[in-house]
């Protein structure tokens, strides 16, 4: 059992009359979270809502129907909340009528979840992120040496849970997650009949890691317009499968003011979509799996850490550039991702003219652990 950095975030928020709403991508351990929180409590009400007939319970939204499924229950679980309809506004009902009742709901697609809760439960809930085990995590629960020793392994196989948990057989286990739980929400939910378009958009994206994606140029790869090729990066954004970084602009004619890059939220997942568990020694592609790995595992970082950052990439017309730059209370810091130790790196002088008050830094597999730990 890893011990994971939410559980003690959501155990200090029960109890204050408000929902608790934990999201995060299928098979990250949401369940097994909540298992071992509730494990520790008594009356607990656990609701599957991939379930037909947890889905029918919900039909009619009143208090009473509500009394009648809730009963005498102390703690309401509803794992997959967002299979439900009118989600937000039937936990709304629970959380209004039911004061001694803490309510929690886990959703896998927070483009349907998360959308219906903003407006009817405004000031009403908690709401958490949970991501594959981070590395932090893994320290923690083991001890920092053995961590670093498995750098080049987690560059390949990433860090969802069964992955790390079944070693020797981490292909199967991707290759099971990339088909049977990646795109389930987006299809269901999206109602996208053209799967394969998803896959293939998916595969561009992973090839494209540490550069610019142009949606015209993926369009015309895989063939679809512009427009839907944005509008399917939102969904899987929104799913939990990529993200996107922008360009930082404020000070140069010359920058890149509307440009992007997309990661991958896992390194696993990503070379599962395109079928790639090369040792690094043999990769081409070493340095976007390095950049992939640092910036996701930075992002879980901040969010478990509570550090509110704006976080961008930086890059001018003259191809002068910086992997990664956050802005933290107004602290401009930017960051060089560099696995080749061997090869000098120099912030461009462009950017600390125009960013004097920068900090700068260069993250190498000598130094990354103080980027991605306390």
């Amino acid at each position: 059992m890893i011990d994971r950095f939410l559980e003690k975030r959501i155990k200090e928020s029960s109890n204050k009359g408000k929902a608790i709403i934990l999201l995060g991508p299928r098979q990250v351990g949401k369940t097994t979270l909540l298992k071992n929180i509730a494990a520790n409590k008594s009356d607990v009400l656990w609701l599957n809502a991939d379930n037909f007939e947890i889905q029918a319970l919900f039909d009619i939204a009143s208090a009473s129907r509500f009394k009648s499924i809730i009963k005498n229950a102390k703690t309401v679980i509803i794992d997959e909340a967002q299979s439900i309809k009118d989600i937000g506004l039937k936990l709304k009902i629970i959380i209004d009528e039911f004061k001694e009742v803490q309510l929690i709901a886990t959703g896998s697609s927070a483009f349907d979840l998360a959308n219906e809760l903003n407006e009817p439960l405004t000031g009403r809930k908690f709401e958490f992120q949970m991501f594959p085990i981070s590395f932090e995590e893994m320290v923690k629960n083991t001890n920092l040496l053995k961590e670093l020793n498995k750098l080049s392994h987690r560059m390949v196989y990433g860090y969802y849970p069964d992955v790390i948990i079944n070693e020797n057989d981490e292909k199967r286990i991707l290759k099971q997650l990339a088909d049977s739980y990646l795109y389930k929400d987006i299809l269901i939910w999206s109602k996208i009949k053209k799967s394969d378009k998803i896959i293939k958009l998916l595969q561009a994206l992973a090839f494209q890691i540490g550069n610019q994606v142009s949606y015209n140029n993926i369009g015309n790869l895989i063939g679809l317009d512009s427009e839907t090729v944005e509008k399917y990066i939102i969904l899987l954004e929104k799913s939990f499968i990529i993200y996107r970084l922008n360009s930082f602009s404020r000070n140069l004619r010359s920058e890149l003011k509307k440009s992007r890059k997309i990661y991958f939220i896992d390194n696993g997942i990503r070379n599962a979509v395109i079928g790639n568990y090369g040792n690094l020694t043999l990769r081409n592609d070493v340095g976007a799996l390095w950049e992939n790995f640092i910036v996701s595992e930075r992002k879980k970082y901040l969010d478990y850490n509570n550090i509110y950052a704006n976080t961008y990439f930086w890059r001018t017309k003259t191809q002068q550039e910086i992997d990664y730059i956050e802005e933290i209370d107004g602290q401009i810091y930017a960051y060089e991702f560099k696995w080749n130790t061997h090869k000098k790196v120099k912030i461009p002088k462009s950017f600390t003219t125009a960013y004097p008050n920068a900090i700068t830094k260069i993250i190498t597999p000598e130094n990354y652990h103080e980027f991605i730990t306390l």
